[in-house]
Formats: structure tokens, sequence, C-alpha cells
């Protein structure tokens, strides 16, 4: 099969009249319904030549956020009251709980407990043979005291590290805020019932 080229004349004058053409018999293909108004209006829409796709496109946001990157301070305050560490003698009544059990008190994604793990010294989580995390009550209490100064407090994990090196009295202090958390909690539960 040999090639032969094809030259094309874009050149003509829109004033003439368009070629006569041959009509060409029907196909059979099923009867397309007619259109209604609006969508004329659609199908018939102008065509701008001039258009060009935009730099940089703006992607429409999906019903479901993204849950990537760092979260928004005003969503950090929002999810810090969800936690739900039970109180010490429930704490306690365990040797070690798993790192599925700790993320759920928290309501954080797994690989952010071990974030946590890998940047902050006082949390020690035994592991198995397997290399499961086993979080002791202890840790479940720094856990809590690091939740706390990241998610409510603001800190970056610098300055958690910085305020967690320098402070001797920082779990006295969480002590104090979480007492005080618990007094305010059930004066507004006596509030609500009055």
């Amino acid at each position: 099969m040999s090639l032969k080229q094809s030259s094309f004349n874009f050149d003509f004058d829109v004033s003439e009249p368009a070629p006569k053409t041959t009509p060409v018999a029907p196909s059979k293909k099923p009867a397309v319904p007619a259109l209604t108004e609006a969508e004329a209006e659609v199908v018939m829409e102008p065509i701008d030549l001039n258009w060009a796709p935009a730099a940089n496109p703006v992607k429409p946001k999906s019903a479901k956020a993204s849950r990537r990157g760092r979260m928004k301070i005003s969503d950090m305050a929002a999810t810090a009251e969800l936690v739900e560490v039970p109180e010490d003698e429930e704490l306690f009544s365990k040797s070690y709980y798993s790192i599925g059990t700790v993320s759920n008190m928290f309501k954080v994604n797994l690989s952010l407990i071990r974030f946590w793990e890998n940047e902050f010294d006082i949390l020690k989580p035994k592991k198995n043979g397997k290399g499961d995390r086993l979080f002791r009550p202890e840790d479940i209490k720094n856990l809590k005291l690091i939740h706390h100064l990241l998610r409510e407090r603001k800190y970056t994990i610098e300055g958690a590290k910085d305020y967690l090196k320098k402070s001797k009295i920082a779990d006295q202090r969480f002590a104090l805020i979480d007492s005080l958390k618990d007094l305010k909690s059930f004066l507004l539960e006596i509030k609500a019932g009055l």
C-alpha cells in the first residue's frame, strides 16, 4: 500500500454558498427523542474559539474532604473535646492496651499515634514478638498530655517537646487542668438540670 499526501485549503470565503452535496440515504437508527427547550439551549450554546485552559485549573471539592495534610486549627479544637479516655480506676484495670484501642480513645489515626511515639521520648510502648505496640496506662496518660498540648493548647511538636523537657511539673499542671474540666462539666450538667 502506497502512501499519498493530501493537502487542504482552509482559505475559503464564508459569503460563498456551500457546495451542493448529494443526499445520503437515512440509516436505520432508532429515533432520537426531541430535546426540551432547556436542553436545546445547552446544546445550542455558542463555542468560544479563543478558549484556553487555565494555567492552574481549580478542582471541584468533593463531598468527602481529604484527610491528608495538616488539620485546621478550628478542627483541632473540635476534636479535642471528643477524647474518651476512661477514668483512672477503669484505665488501670488493664495492663496493656492495643494501638487500635488507644487510637479509638483519642479519635485519631493509628499513624498519628505511631508518629507521636517516634517524636516524644516519654512514650515507650512495649512491643510483642510480632511488633504490635502495647500501651501501658502510664503511656495513655502521657498521650493524653501530648494530645492536650498539641490539639487544645495548639503547641507545635517542637514546642510540646520543649515544654515537656523544661517543665518538671507539667504532669501536675495537666492533672489540675483535667480535674477543673471535670468540675466544669459536672457544674454544666447541674445547670442543665435546673
